[in-house]
């Protein structure tokens, strides 16, 4: 049994007509025939029942076609292994990233790029936007997962999606209009992050306050969503989020109500330097983008 059998099993498999299964293979049909009978003999099988209307897989030749799938596509994976040690795609990638961020989608990605670059190392950091920035122009970081506005002349962005706000509190409220938004928030303590860590989220934070008629009371800093969250579920405070940073923590003991402001968002983004073209972060910027494409 050699691999051109195999192969011509497989296209005949594919096709269920010798005649096509014969041209994408450039070969003629008897000869195709021939090779699916040498093998159909060494087997001690039929893979194929055949008629003048009809070509079909057998119940044996079904499996063996399943068997045939699996082989060839370890073999191309194979290949691209070879291809990588080859051309030395291998190093490392440093990927910053926010406490805000989809960490499922993350993790998903990182582990097909095992596969697809198993030579290649990654770093993760979580770091504030704005020292992601710094971090990236200074050639320490990669790639940064960091929430505009980036103003940087030397980093490449691709927009993921916009991320309007949501109010978090511990008990369930009702706000049919900024009047009862107001009545609400104007005398409650505010959990939120550092104005050094996220000085753009509360340049939004004070917007949309301001908006609603009032200045809000920030009690308690801190420098990730997940400690903003556990303070508000321990009745410390409220406190106002991108939707997204809410999403993956759905088990804490909390309401997320809908501000209904869409002229006020934030908006998620990949960036990178330009003049950095290792394949792996073309790669990792396209599949990570992929998987967040229900958002936005």
């Amino acid at each position: 049994m050699e691999l051109r059998h195999l192969l011509y099993f497989k296209t005949v498999a594919e096709e269920l007509h010798f005649r096509k299964a014969a041209a994408k293979l450039f070969v003629s049909q008897p000869p195709l025939s021939r090779q699916i009978k040498e093998l159909e003999d060494e087997l001690g099988v039929v893979l194929f029942t055949r008629n003048n209307k009809k070509v079909e897989l057998t119940d044996a030749g079904a499996y063996f076609k399943k068997e045939i799938d699996k082989l060839f596509n370890n073999l191309s994976e194979s290949k691209a292994v070879v291809r990588q040690i080859h051309d030395s795609v291998s190093g490392e990638l440093r990927i910053g990233y926010i406490s805000s961020t989809f960490h499922e989608n993350l993790v998903a990605v990182l582990k097909e790029m095992l596969v697809v670059f198993p030579f290649v190392k990654t770093k993760l950091y979580e770091i504030p936007s704005v020292k992601q920035i710094v971090a990236l122009e200074e050639g320490k970081l990669d790639i940064g997962i960091l929430r505009t506005p980036i103003n940087s002349g030397v980093l490449s962005l691709k927009h993921l999606f916009t991320d309007p706000f949501v109010l978090v509190t511990k008990e369930k409220i009702s706000c049919a209009n900024e009047a009862d938004l107001f009545k609400y928030l104007h005398d409650k303590s505010f959990v939120f992050f550092n104005h050094g860590y996220a000085p753009h989220f509360h340049e939004k934070l004070m917007d949309l306050c301001q908006r609603i008629g009032f200045y809000p009371d920030v009690a308690h800093q801190v420098n990730n969503i997940h400690s903003i969250l556990q303070l508000v579920d321990k009745g410390l405070g409220v406190s106002i989020l991108p939707l997204s940073s809410t999403l993956q923590y759905r088990y804490l003991d909390l309401c997320f109500t809908s501000l209904n402001m869409d002229f006020i968002f934030t908006e998620v983004a990949l960036a990178h330097q330009r003049i950095n073209q290792h394949p792996a972060i073309e790669w990792f910027i396209n599949k990570y983008a992929d998987s967040l494409r229900i958002i936005g």
